[in-house]
């Protein structure tokens, strides 16, 4: 995600697939028996170079798997795709999401209000979900609506502040499901559907797992602990085999106004005076004053599970997945019917999480699998030197997580994630963010977009897996399991360091083989083996230092053989490339561009919201707004070949 207004967090102070990419007929049977001998047969060729992974994976398709031409780097104010493909605006903010006959318009001026925008699409799109209704011509998307920019969402920005303002910035935020189906002329979203609905940051939502209950989370409003209003700054996202869809609470901390002096639980998580500052809902929203209500701020930071095809559901907070400011959560199953949690959190030397769940997966959908995340094993990823690692478990009453360093029960380690984590010994990661699976072949990735912080001044300095000092440009993780998914340890690798081979600093340098990039940041990996990659590099670096070569974001594709990557789609000016879903069939996919317009001070300047962007409205513009693009080529071929 984009980290707004250059407030990167750092607290610690020491030294994505599908559903039909899970369930393809190729890969379901390696799931179904034989992924443990396919893993042993793949370590020997650990070592291949760049982007290749230990294996190629994909399955019969109707072309090459990177047959599309590399679309040119360029600073431009649209979205390029290759020769032979279409992009066609789908759904804007403002856009009406279905809920019901005759919605509000969106008003160029930014002229809607809080109830107008409680019924149209939020701000800032993020990470989604596709799932099928009719095959792959007809369904759901979930999506996310990360944060919003004040500057473009109000006519005079922050220049005035009140109620009314607070209101339709909660409302902007969240997630959106919408129906969408294909055409002859392409796709759309259906209005109105029964299934619309928009989830906001006053939703009421259900607290659920080991620390539903905790003192800790309980405020005025909700003595009991297990009731709570809302989600904000949702970023990536996951999708469970049961078909429900997951949102994950990344950087929280912007939202609460600190108190004078934090405690020390406070202080770890970032939350100070000042804080509040930078969205203002605590003028006007008690209950984001922390030094009103000092619990408010521990029922942020969770795992969100929604039903897409019920919108009359109470979405659900689970606490076993831990707290975080949580980029993704990436669910596989395993071989014995249980499933893994794949979670990375995007802050500067932070930590990559994975859950196991205790249950196993039960036919019937949600219905029989409704509190399966409920119960599990959290643990936190040790990387060692030697290429070796181990997953660490976050249980209370295990090596020092006990009563007596500050762990009165598992819920406490479950709110506590980071010192829990410090105490174990995890190794600080360069922001980690989306993670990907490919199950066919087990391997897992992880993007670590850049930590610029690395072996600065009295920073943590380089190490194995975070192997560059001043990383402005990011890399790839990955690893395999040892016995396969759900594995105790795991043999790791860099997938890809990432940069530019034309810099004269060589830790910007990087080793890609082919179209240069940094700051990786969304990944998916398509039921052929493809790694999809997309890029977030700030506002405010594109097109300068180390970034000289690469003023836009972009997204590229990597073959899992070869390691050649190859850039598929440029975006517009100011914006981040992010979120990614496909149809069953691979014919149609679905790319969020967030933020288009965004000035290098990360929030727009009221008086002139087209300074830097008129995507995607063009010549009619009265602001830019984000937007979910889908993406068909013009044969109906499958995307990538």
């Amino acid at each position: 995600m984009s980290k707004p207004f250059d407030t990167l967090e750092h607290s610690n102070p020491g030294q994505t697939p599908c559903l039909e990419a899970v369930s393809a007929p190729a890969r379901r049977q390696l799931l179904q028996g034989g992924l443990g001998a396919a893993l042993s047969g793949l370590l020997g060729t650990w070592g291949l170079a760049g982007c290749a992974s230990p294996a190629a994976s994909a399955a019969a398709s109707d072309g090459p798997l990177l047959g599309f031409q590399s679309v040119p780097m360029r600073a431009q104010d649209s979205v390029s795709v290759p020769p032979g493909y279409r992009a066609q605006v789908l759904y804007r903010w403002g856009d009406p999401t279905g809920l019901a006959a005759g919605q509000p318009a969106f008003q160029p001026d930014a002229g809607n209000n809080a109830a107008d925008q409680a019924l149209q699409a939020g701000m800032h799109h993020d990470g989604m979900a596709f799932f099928a209704l009719a095959g792959s011509a007809r369904g759901l998307l979930a999506l996310n609506h990360e944060y919003v920019d004040d500057g473009l969402l109000h006519t005079d920005g922050m220049k005035t502040w009140n109620a009314d303002k607070v209101a339709k910035s909660m409302a902007a935020h969240g997630v959106s499901v919408i129906e969408v189906e294909r055409d002859g002329a392409g796709w759309r979203t259906v209005l109105p559907s029964r299934y619309a609905r928009r989830i906001t940051a006053t939703t009421p939502m259900r607290l659920s797992g080991p620390a539903a209950g905790h003192p800790l989370l309980r405020t005025t409003a909700d003595p009991s602990g297990t009731q709570v209003l809302g989600t904000f700054n949702n970023c990536a996202n996951g999708q469970t085999p049961w078909g429900t869809y997951l949102t994950c609470e990344e950087n929280f901390v912007n939202y609460f106004e600190g108190p004078d002096t934090p405690d020390a639980h406070q202080k770890r998580w970032g939350l100070k005076k000042g804080n509040g500052a930078l969205y203002r809902w605590h003028e006007h929203e008690p209950r984001f004053d922390a030094r009103r209500e000092p619990h408010e701020f521990n029922r942020h930071g969770w795992v969100v599970e929604i039903d897409p095809l019920d919108p009359q559901s109470v979405p659900v907070k689970r606490t076993a997945l831990g707290r975080a400011a949580h980029e993704g959560a990436t669910v596989v199953p395993l071989a014995d019917g249980r499933v893994a949690v794949y979670m990375g959190e995007d802050a500067r030397f932070e930590y990559l999480y994975r859950f196991v769940s205790r249950d196993r997966v039960r036919p019937g959908g949600l219905a029989a699998n409704r509190e399966l995340l409920d119960h599990g094993t959290l643990s936190v990823a040790r990387f060692d030197a030697d290429g070796r690692g181990v997953w660490l478990p976050l249980v209370h009453g295990q090596g020092p997580l006990t009563t007596a360093q500050g762990f009165d029960s598992q819920g406490e380690v479950l709110i506590k994630t980071r010192q829990a984590s410090d105490l174990l010994g995890a190794t600080r990661m360069d922001r980690p963010e989306w993670t990907a699976v490919d199950p066919a072949t087990g391997t897992v990735f992880c993007t670590l977009t850049n930590n610029s912080s690395r072996g600065v001044k009295d920073a943590p300095g380089v190490d194995a897996a975070n192997p560059r000092a001043q990383n402005t440009m990011g890399q790839i993780i990955s690893w395999q399991e040892d016995g396969g998914l759900g594995g105790t340890t795991f043999r790791w690798r860099h997938l890809v360091l990432a940069g530019d081979p034309t810099l004269a600093r060589a830790d910007a340098r990087g080793n890609v083989q082919g179209d240069a990039f940094g700051s990786p940041d969304g990944l998916w990996v398509d039921p052929r083996g493809v790694i999809w990659i997309q890029t977030d590099a700030s506002t405010s670096t594109l097109g300068r230092g180390d970034y000289a070569n690469l003023p836009n974001n972009q997204m590229l594709a990597c073959h899992p053989a070869t390691g050649e990557v190859r850039r598929f789609l440029v975006g517009p000016h100011g914006c981040e490339v992010t979120g990614i879903a496909a149809t069953p069939d691979l014919r149609t996919m679905f790319v969020n561009i967030q933020h288009p317009g965004e000035p290098s001070s990360e929030r727009s300047d009221p008086d002139q919201p087209l300074k830097v962007s008129r995507w995607p409205d063009g010549p009619l513009a009265g602001r830019p707004r984000s937007a979910t693009v889908v993406i068909t080529k013009d044969d109906g071929g499958v995307i990538g070949t």
